[in-house]
């Protein structure tokens, strides 16, 4: 085999190559083996080059034969009409192939003579011809090679090249020094600031930036993924005697629209995994002119609530995405029970009695009922859904291997449990591996994208729809989306709740959608996130401080300034130099004042943080303390300590100052923040919920990620204060108090006690990048 492929042209190495590909090796052996026949043992390279090329590139192998005779008989001639005739099988799949229209698709039999290309080149020469004068050899002489190209689709193209060369040498003359000398590069159009999004290419959970949006990336994927109607381009797709029908009529139902769905179980609440998700899946059909659903798969009612229901939708929508349909899996279960029937008759499906623990793994061993008659297996399909068999006693099970090596997955179990839809009219379900295809096939999805652990299910998802001979979308797998000292899954959430170790689904501390909303995380920077991320097929796992980061550029935008108090230390101004109180402007967004102003009270009795204040001033240190005077942020004063009041135990408790106007004091170290007349209120300040990157490996915790809990995760600051100015801020509204960090309300706040949860800090913790 190696001196067979070295007799065709390929390099020594490039043989060995090809050897390593062992259904590459075999095609390629036959389609040199058939060109012997017919020309001889000795092979010219350029014949070689476009039987390893066909070979190669050939999506379906029966029609090597039928392309190397047009190879052997010297009527595909070149690269350009091997990729016509590729072409043209890949868009006709189903035979008898029309001889003739294939060879006028890749120009067989058309000869393209000197003079035809001396006059296609001097038309486009004419065309050009003053840009050429002007321009010289600085012209784009690539434009002029295209349109020759253009009008003489069979031609050579280095027989066009050199055409060009000596008809543009015959008009200019000889290259002059000026002709030599570079062409200055024209300066690049930036693009305005609403346009750009930093993005992300994802290398091993690092993140390289480039200037390109989710919906640019994702009109990019449309370039790689099929059109409508053309789901038989797809690499793996079967193509049956009725496809070519189905995608007939599934192109007039949707009109040639994009269509994809979002599909999660109604078991619990979405998380950030689910973000790029419903990026992914709306997006996709947003950048593309298409349509996304909305489909419960509440096919398992044990576990389904209506609450998930409900926080799902509004996550969606939260996210900024309007579902074209809110569906369900249960719409379709009459539909699905009839193709079950169907696909019994059709000898696809069995009753199975094998208890569920005989059937998991890998290699469980083969039911002893798979070759039971169609008849017996309709009756007790029939008493599966009257109920006459118990749980776990009886499956229905399609006849297939899937790609994992798992034999005859489970279309129907028994479920003695009431749908919160359907109410007792069902004790069978169908799962996921029967219900999602099908399902996606009677909305008329072009596009199933899913995450890359489904790639497995990709053959049995075509096997089931061509099985019924119903219209077959077709799957995409992406890469999932995981973050770093965190747990998503539903179970161990639910552990995590049950123990105490966080209040709900949407303890601000996890990161599910409910608790990211709930901490004031602004949806726009989840969607730039997963834009930061990329649409990558590759698994990433981030860090969450690039999460963060993306939350401090949109908060930064969006959050107006306030000043709040975690830790109060009461000053006295002793000649305040108003006899009632002052009102001082506060710009809402200092770096734009055009966006409004709030006004706080200015007291002769003020606030300011504990620490902002020390007796001694060591070295470095910039704010207050005797002898070191601070100015108060936008109040127009600086404060000096005249006077230290401490408690019984030694603890400063008060601090008299004297003020002095800002444009006579001297310039102070330092401004800091305060509040006067303020609001009281409860602040939570929340750290990583678990010590570790990985706290569900047990090479990084033994104990289990129970035993990997921060204790230091939520600190309540209970007797916080607030300048006045938020006293109308209602849940979720966000600030950012200043020198603090950025701060959203919490639900749980009442008239009179207003509760912030810390959404970030104002920079990202070096010690935790």
């Amino acid at each position: 085999a190696l001196g067979l492929f070295t007799s065709i042209g390929l390099s020594e190495a490039k043989a060995r190559e090809t050897l390593r590909n062992g259904a590459l090796s075999a095609l390629l052996r036959r389609a040199v083996l058939q060109a012997r026949s017919a020309l001889g043992p000795a092979l010219d390279k350029a014949t070689g080059t476009l039987l390893y090329n066909a070979a190669a590139r050939l999506k379906d192998p029966k029609h090597l034969a039928f392309l190397v005779g047009y190879i052997a008989r010297r009527e595909i001639l070149t690269d350009l009409q091997l990729t016509a005739a590729l072409e043209y099988l890949r868009s006709h799949p189903l035979e008898p192939l029309d001889t003739a229209d294939f060879e006028q698709a890749c120009g067989v039999g058309v000869c393209i003579t000197p003079e035809q290309i001396e006059e296609a080149v001097e038309a486009v020469i004419s065309k050009h011809r003053a840009e050429l004068l002007a321009e010289r050899y600085h012209f784009n002489m690539g434009l002029l090679m295209g349109e020759a190209r253009n009008r003489l689709r069979w031609a050579d193209g280095k027989t066009i090249k050199n055409e060009v060369d000596l008809q543009v040498l015959h008009l200019l003359g000889p290259k002059t020094e000026a002709d030599l000398e570079k062409k200055p590069k024209a300066a690049k159009t930036r693009l305005a600031p609403v346009e750009k999004q930093k993005v992300a290419v994802v290398e091993n959970g690092d993140m390289g930036t480039e200037t390109q949006s989710l919906l640019e990336q994702l009109r990019g994927e449309a370039l790689k993924f099929h059109k409508p109607g053309e789901n038989y381009k797809t690499e793996g797709y079967v193509v049956t005697p009725n496809t070519m029908a189905l995608l007939k009529q599934h192109l007039a139902i949707t009109g040639g629209q994009v269509r994809t769905r979002f599909p999660p179980e109604p078991n619990g609440i979405l998380h950030i995994g689910h973000a790029k998700a419903i990026n992914f899946n709306f997006g996709y059909a947003k950048a593309n002119g298409g349509v996304c659903f909305l489909r419960y798969d509440d096919t398992n009612p044990e576990k389904e609530e209506e609450k998930y229901f409900t926080a799902i939708r509004e996550m969606v929508e939260w996210l900024g995405y309007q579902p074209y349909a809110v569906t369900h899996a249960s719409d379709y279960f009459d539909q699905l029970y009839t193709w079950a029937l169907e696909l019994i008759r059709r000898g696809q499906a069995y009753v199975c009695h094998q208890k569920v623990e005989e059937i998991k793994g890998h290699n469980p061993p083969p039911s002893p009922w798979r070759d039971r008659p169609v008849e017996e297996s309709l009756l007790l399909f029939e008493d599966m859904r009257k109920g006459k068999f118990g749980e776990g006693e009886a499956t229905l099970r399609m006849k297939l291997v899937m790609e994992d090596g798992k034999m005859d997955p489970v279309a129907y179990r028994v479920k003695f449990t009431p749908h919160h839809r359907t109410g007792d009219k069902w004790c069978i379900y169908p799962t996921y591996d029967y219900t999602h295809c099908l399902c996606d096939s009677i909305e008329h999805i072009t596009h199933s994208l899913c995450t890359k652990e489904f790639q497995a299910r990709r053959s049995s998802y075509f096997w089931l729809c061509n099985a019924l001979d119903v219209y077959c979308p077709v799957q995409w797998e992406y890469g999932r989306l995981n973050l770093l000292y965190t747990v998503v899954s539903k179970r161990k959430i639910i552990r995590l709740v049950e123990t105490g170790a966080v209040r709900d689904w949407d303890d601000p501390r996890l990161f599910t959608l409910t608790a990211l909303r709930r901490r004031g995380f602004p949806p726009e920077a989840i969607n730039n996130f997963c834009a930061r991320v990329g649409v990558t097929v590759a698994q990433a796992t981030m860090e969450p401080h690039l999460l963060e980061a993306c939350v401090r550029e949109v908060l930064n935008e969006q959050a107006p300034r306030a000043m709040a108090v975690l830790e109060p230390l009461k000053v006295t101004i002793t000649n305040f130099p108003a006899p009632k109180a002052l009102e001082v402007l506060v710009p809402n967004f200092p770096a734009d004042e055009n966006r409004g102003f709030h006004k706080v009270p200015f007291h002769p009795t003020v606030y300011i943080e504990e620490t902002d204040f020390r007796e001694e001033a060591d070295k470095g240190y910039k704010r207050l303390a005797p002898g070191q005077p601070v100015g108060l942020r936008h109040a127009g004063y600086v404060i000096a300590v005249q006077n230290v009041i401490k408690d019984v135990s030694g603890r400063v408790i008060e601090l008299e100052v004297t003020c002095t106007k800002s444009d006579v004091a001297e310039k102070p170290k330092a401004f800091i923040h305060w509040v006067s007349e303020p609001l009281a209120c409860e602040v939570r300040l929340y750290e990583r919920l678990f010590l570790h990157k990985n706290p569900e490996d047990p090479s990084e915790v033994p104990g289990g990620f129970l035993s990997d809990l921060n204790p230091d995760s939520l600190r309540v600051v209970s007797n916080a204060l607030v300048d006045s100015s938020v006293l109308s801020a209602r849940p979720f509204d966000k600030f950012q108090f200043e020198r603090l960090g950025y701060f959203s309300v919490d639900p749980d706040s009442e008239e009179g006690k207003m509760v912030f949860n810390r959404t970030v800090t104002l920079k990202e913790d070096p010690g935790k990048a």
